[in-house]
């Protein structure tokens, strides 16, 4: 599965909360005594929230909100990884 594929399952829409969870998991992880575990926990409750709001409440909408909460915690542990890797390889 390539981005490409993921980015065809989120709304258009939604890409702006998409951006919005990133900056807030973003944030939250920058904040001291801000439990780590919890940051998914919020982002997908606040994703799922603006997607309601956007379109209204149904399933897809909340899938969408899911979606868009799961991609930003998922995209932003991916470019700390591959920063981590490649700060690993320079040191060796």
């Amino acid at each position: 599965m390539t981005w490409d594929t993921v980015i065809n399952l989120i709304d258009s829409s939604f890409i702006t909360v998409l951006a919005a969870c990133w900056i807030l998991g973003f944030v939250l992880k920058n904040t001291p005594r801000f439990p780590n575990w919890a940051i998914v926990y919020v982002v997908s409750l606040i994703a799922v929230s603006f997607t309601v709001w956007i379109k209204g409440f149904a399933p897809e909408t909340v899938l969408q909100g899911i979606l868009c909460g799961a991609v930003a915690v998922y995209g932003y542990q991916l470019v700390k990884q591959a920063k981590k890797g490649v700060n690993d390889n320079v040191d060796a």
